[in-house]
């Protein structure tokens, strides 16, 4: 069963004459352990359609299934978007948007916490978490003591805090070099396949989807699906945070 199913999902900003329809009626479905990329340039409906599937932002019309539940059919089904979220869906933001005051454990303690975990469990789970993302030893580190890479690590932690069936990403490789880059996409290639989340990665950069099982291309609203790049294995060093 896939864990995402989109159905003629479109979505028009305004009304009359000043409506803009910034993604057409469009479908696609993606499996567990699956990697797609949503590729294309500023402006194309890329944000736009993950936003929609992250249940942020309402779509005019379709229909988004997520791990077998309706959430959205022609509107929302009445499901709690925010629970659903927290249960179903991880995010991993372009900016980061770590906490500033709180440690690189305590922010992905905390999104555990806000799902009914005690503390001292939560903070147990951050750490192996951590350390399966190589970057225990910096888990009492704050934000702004992290490179760019660690921190996108830390935001990826907080992503699979609940261990959502699905991973959306907006973007994360945007504000790091290719080198920085290429690792985190690694990453999440890793997550796909150990974790057997479903995962979604929005990006213009073509150098950026090197193994991805199937790439999806947004120009001016319209989805195609282009041929899949799936990895001949690429042994990328994951070993060295930067």
């Amino acid at each position: 069963m896939p864990v995402v199913e989109v159905e003629n999902v479109s979505k028009t900003f305004g009304s009359g004459e000043l409506a803009v329809q910034a993604l057409k009626p469009c479908s696609f479905s993606v499996q567990e352990g699956e990697l797609a990329a949503l590729l294309g340039p500023s402006g194309s409906g890329k944000s736009t359609l993950l936003l929609s599937i992250s249940l942020i932002l309402e779509p005019s019309s379709g229909r988004i299934v997520i791990d077998g539940q309706t959430v959205y059919d022609n509107g929302w089904t009445g499901v709690d978007e925010r629970a659903f979220r927290r249960r179903h869906i991880g995010f991993i933001f372009q900016q980061h948007n770590l906490i500033p005051f709180l440690t690189a454990q305590e922010n992905v303690a905390l999104m555990m916490q806000l799902n009914g975990i005690g503390r001292r469990e939560a903070a147990r789970r951050a750490k192996d978490l951590l350390g399966y993302l190589e970057i225990a030893h910096r888990a009492d580190a704050l934000p702004a003591n992290l490179s760019g890479g660690e921190q996108q690590r830390v935001a990826i932690g907080r992503a699979l805090a609940n261990e959502p069936p699905l991973i959306l990403a907006d973007e994360p490789t945007a504000a790091l070099d290719t080198e920085r880059g290429s690792k985190v996409m690694a990453m999440l290639r890793k997550i796909a396949r150990e974790r057997h989340s479903a995962v979604i990665t929005v990006t213009h950069d073509h150098r950026m989807i090197e193994g991805f099982d199937t790439v999806y291309h947004l120009d001016d609203g319209h989805l195609s699906r282009q041929p899949g790049l799936v990895a001949q294995a690429v042994g990328r060093d994951l070993s060295s945070p930067t």
